[in-house]
């Protein structure tokens, strides 16, 4: 009988009534896309570890099988991972991606590793590498681009015994093996931890948007509930009604948002991050977790709508009476101080999960404590007001504070965001000015012998350069000059001329050694403009619609406004002023507890690239809400223009 009655009163609701569906339709679709983005960037990031992870050798306790070290070799401005693996016994089970565990000698390279050294001129590249047995399948790449090399040794060899740095970030020195799936590196683990917080960061704004979609329209339905109260149907009736209507248009939504997902990956996968692009396959969820989303989103949207109807349930004669609700309590400005009195201690231990739990309290914190602000803003601004227009945005701001913020919460909440990463924003990477010079660490005490023997392999390569052992015998290290006018050519020419000069070690420059550095820092200013794009893709979009939805719900009283003389321009001042000014303080405010809570997790002082994002969000974020009201003018105009009393 609910179905029923809920499908007959969406099908009359008229074609003003329909319109506040499709927003809602919209805006769950939306909403779920970047949700599913949300979600899947997480386990895009699990793959890529657990695809890397073979690369990682955990040292066996009991039955070796192999020997397996990695180190990072170099070419231009990318790296490469070369894998020594050596079999301890026939019959070893072969890497991910190879058809068999590789002989001594052989060498096997990804595909674009394999087409860069046909690119480039053998004494650049292919030298290093001579004559591959074949091509890594995508099972053995963490990405599709990624530069590997997997060589074959004996287990005396010298590139298998030979001791090595124990920093995993130059590479992971020879282990005996029972077996070659090892366990995520420590860098993936880092990217994992980074991507779970730029989840929090996106999820909880579209959570709020998703929430704020169910209550679109909201006077219109409470309206139309309320009087059927009136008239004898139960408050299960009720809720049954606001359920169903919700869930089905939540459903559509959230449908709708998965196909346009599906379209997007493509695109979404070439986002370079961590070392180059993504496998399409890996923005893709896994069947279950698709499925939970789709159950989940329709069910929030009904748990959310259902939240509203305190009043329609309890006083449907004062909601028909259009009655002032009562006001919020300063409680929930306490609980958000409280939060961040206490958010420092809940960041300060070491689990990830812990700090993205503590981030995203203080997150929905601020929404919590949103409408009790806005309506303090609105007292203040009917108060102070000289003109008609704001005090109309004031009277309106105190009579409905939650619809004001629902209008603003998103680029508020975006606020946080910016704030919180504009403050670790990395800055500008200085160049490096000295001369290139290749350094590689030698034997102890063979310092001038390698010396020697990389000066005479520089020589029959055609390069000058000024080669010389420094540092303690123990520990000595060559290093080669190149020279002020050595270009990247030169460069990779040198390398491939000193490759295997010392077993296991890599030639490499100053820039070489702090190239994961760079990357870590790059990629994230990458996802700082990745979850930035998203929130505020979700703040226009957010306040776009509920702008209109808002027009919507107040048709009745514009039009009476305007029988009553009141200009339309007045009108539509009034409704900037209802959005700016919260706006204003709100994001402000916002801003400000995003700082705060990023300076835990602030390294050296605020860059001007944090700055200038900052400086840029709140413009792009003004411009946006300014544009999206400016969108909804015409219905403005439209529903004023017959402001006669409608059936609904």
């Amino acid at each position: 009988m609910n179905l029923d009655l809920t499908w007959r009163l969406l099908k009359g609701a008229g074609r003003k009534g329909m319109l506040g569906t499709w927003l809602t339709l919209g805006a769950v679709a939306v909403s779920t896309a970047l949700l599913l983005f949300a979600v899947a960037a997480n386990y895009a990031f699990e793959a890529r570890a657990d695809r890397g992870a073979w690369r990682n050798p955990v040292p066996a306790k009991e039955g070796a099988v192999a020997i397996e070290a990695a180190r990072f070799d170099f070419v231009g401005e990318r790296a490469i991972t070369v894998v020594d693996l050596a079999a301890l016994k026939n019959g070893v089970h072969a890497p991910p991606g190879l058809p068999r565990f590789p002989a001594p000698g052989e060498v096997w390279l990804s595909p674009a590793l394999a087409e860069l050294a046909k690119e480039l001129p053998a004494d650049q590249l292919a030298k290093r590498y001579p004559d591959p047995k074949g091509v890594l399948g995508d099972e053995a790449l963490v990405y599709p681009d990624e530069l590997v090399a997997v060589v074959g040794h004996k287990p005396d060899a010298p590139e298998m015994t030979a001791p090595r740095s124990d920093d995993w970030i130059i590479g992971k020195g020879p282990a005996r093996v029972a077996d070659l799936a090892g366990a995520p590196s420590e860098d993936s683990e880092a990217y994992r931890v980074l991507t779970l917080i730029a989840s929090v960061l996106m999820v909880v704004p579209l959570l709020v948007f998703g929430g704020a979609a169910a209550r679109l329209t909201v006077a219109r339905r409470d309206q139309r509930l309320a009087t059927l109260r009136l008239v004898g149907a139960t408050p299960g009736q009720v809720v049954g009604m606001t359920v169903a209507e919700a869930a089905i248009v939540a459903l559509a939504g959230a449908l709708l948002g998965t196909v346009g997902y599906a379209v997007a990956a493509p695109l979404l996968a070439r986002i370079p991050i961590a070392g180059g692009p993504s496998f399409v396959s890996d923005l893709f969820p896994s069947p279950l977790i698709l499925a939970a989303l789709l159950v989940a989103v329709p069910l929030l949207v009904g748990l959310s709508a259902v939240a509203g109807l305190r009043r329609v349930v309890v006083s449907p004669l004062g909601v028909a009476k259009r009655e002032t609700p009562p006001g919020m309590r300063f409680l929930r400005v306490i609980v958000l101080l409280a939060v961040l009195a206490v958010f420092p201690m809940l960041t300060r231990g070491t689990s990830a999960a812990l700090v993205a739990a503590a981030l995203g309290l203080a997150f929905l914190c601020v929404n919590l404590a949103g409408p009790w602000v806005v309506g303090m803003i609105g007292r203040i601004t009917a108060r102070s007001a000289r003109a008609p227009a704001r005090l109309l945005a004031g009277r309106r701001l105190v009579d409905d504070p939650r619809s004001a913020w629902r209008t603003v919460s998103g680029v508020a909440l975006t606020g946080f965001v910016a704030g919180f990463l504009g403050l670790l924003s990395p800055g500008v990477f200085e160049d490096g000015q000295a001369p290139p010079q290749l350094r590689i660490s030698a034997p102890a005490a063979q310092g001038a012998a390698v010396a020697d023997q990389a000066r005479d392999r520089l020589r029959a390569a055609g390069i000058t350069a000024s080669v010389k052992a420094t540092g303690r015998s123990s520990a000595p290290v060559v290093v080669a000059a190149l020279g002020s006018s050595a270009d990247t050519a030169t460069i990779d020419r040198a390398r491939t001329a000193l490759a295997g000069l010392v077993p296991g070690r890599t030639p490499t420059t100053e820039t070489d050694d702090g190239r994961f550095g760079i990357q870590i820092l790059s990629d994230v200013r990458v996802g700082t403009i990745v979850v930035l794009s998203v929130s505020f893709l979700v703040a226009i979009a957010s306040s776009g619609i509920t702008a209109a939805s808002s027009v919507l719900d107040r048709r009745q009283t514009y039009g009476l406004l305007r029988l009553a003389g009141t200009p339309l321009e007045v009108l539509d001042r009034a409704r900037r002023a209802e959005t700016l000014i919260p706006l204003t303080v709100m994001g402000g405010g916002a801003i400000l507890v995003g700082v705060f809570c990023a300076v835990p997790f602030m390294i050296g002082g605020m860059s001007m690239v944090g700055v200038l994002t900052l400086v840029g969000c709140v413009v792009v974020g003004f411009a946006g809400v300014i544009a999206a009201g400016a969108l909804s003018r015409p219905l403005l105009r439209s529903v004023t223009a017959d402001p006669a009393p409608r059936p609904d």
